[in-house]
This record gives structure tokens, sequence and C-alpha cells, in this order.
């Protein structure tokens, strides 16, 4: 890494029902370091819907912010539901380090059951590409393409405040929660 304070993308999706039919809110937080937040953005996306990394690829390469970035964080390797990511195909199209931030221990095998129960068994075989998720930190999991670990490493932890989750996700959390509630709440 090359900036004390690199400005990230965190992308997280806003809550909704399993099943739920329609768009899911995205959020998307543009931060330098901790503490500044240069930009917000939200699009939307399908629920369970097809062709996640694309969308990304593309929402994320038009945004006036994309020539600064260094690194996108995403909540997981999927948005609104069972869109999946493809982590190594994004990027190699941002040109730019892409890391899925967790609070629990990825498991594939349950992922594929649900890719095929709700109808998208196609998706399954982009599971065996996802690098592996390893733990970083306690209640954080990582998984990172497009950097090697102590890139990666460095990346989060300039992005993570005084929250156990990297900020631009934490925040884009809390704004897709007040989106779709009203308020925030829980835990960011």
């Amino acid at each position: 890494m090359r900036r004390r304070h690199p400005h990230v993308l965190g992308i997280d999706d806003a809550p909704f029902r399993k099943g739920q039919d329609g768009e899911v809110p995205l959020v998307g937080v543009v931060m330098a370091g901790t503490t500044q937040v240069e930009g917000v953005t939200i699009r939307t996306f399908p629920v369970d819907g097809d062709g996640a990394t694309g969308f990304l690829a593309d929402w994320i390469g038009a945004l006036r912010w994309s020539e600064v970035l260094q690194a996108l964080l995403l909540g997981g390797v999927s948005i609104a539901g069972l869109g999946l990511v493809d982590l190594e195909d994004l990027t190699t199209r941002l040109g730019f380090p892409v890391l899925a931030v967790t609070r629990r221990e990825p498991r594939p095998d349950a992922l594929a059951h649900a890719l095929r129960t709700a109808g998208v068994p196609e998706r399954v075989p982009l599971l065996d590409r996802l690098p592996p998720a390893r733990r970083w930190g306690e209640g954080i999991w990582l998984a990172s393409a497009g950097t090697d670990d102590e890139d990666a490493d460095a990346i989060l932890r300039a992005s993570i405040g005084r929250a156990r989750l990297p900020e631009p996700l934490r925040i884009a959390h809390l704004i897709g929660a007040a989106l779709v509630m009203g308020e925030s709440k829980g835990r960011a």
C-alpha cells in the first residue's frame, strides 16, 4: 500500500428480507483513512440478481472518484442476497485490490446449498474461484484479490477506526439501514 490514508470505497447492501422481490439499495462510501468521508453513492440491485461482478465494475468505473480509489471493500462475496461477486474478475476490471470483509467465517458449502436451492446452480462453480478467507483479528474474516496478504492487511488496518469493521463499510451499513428502516439500529 502506497499511502497512509488510502482512498477506499466500501460497499454494503441495505437490510432486506430473505426471498423479498424487487431491488435492494447498495450504499458506497468513499473515505480517505478512517475520518474523512469523501463521497457517498447509492444504487439498487435485484435481490439474488445475476451479473453482480459486471454491475459493480460498471458502477464503480463510472464514479467520479474512480481514478483515486486504491481499494474496494465489500461486506462479503455477495450482494443483495445471492448476487455472487467474482473478486478476481472485479479486481482485474477495476485495476485495484478488492477485499471481502465479514464478521463470520465464510461457509462456501452453505452458500453453494443456497444457490442450488434458489435455482441458480450455475453460480456454484464461481465459489471455487473465490480467494480463501482468513481470520483477520477478532471477529473479522478477510478474502482479498489483486494484492498479497501484507498489502491487504495494510489496507484493512488503515481503514479501521475504533470499531471492528472498516469505516467505509460501517458507514455504508448505517446509511443502508437508515434508507430502509428510517434509522440505523443494531451493531454496526
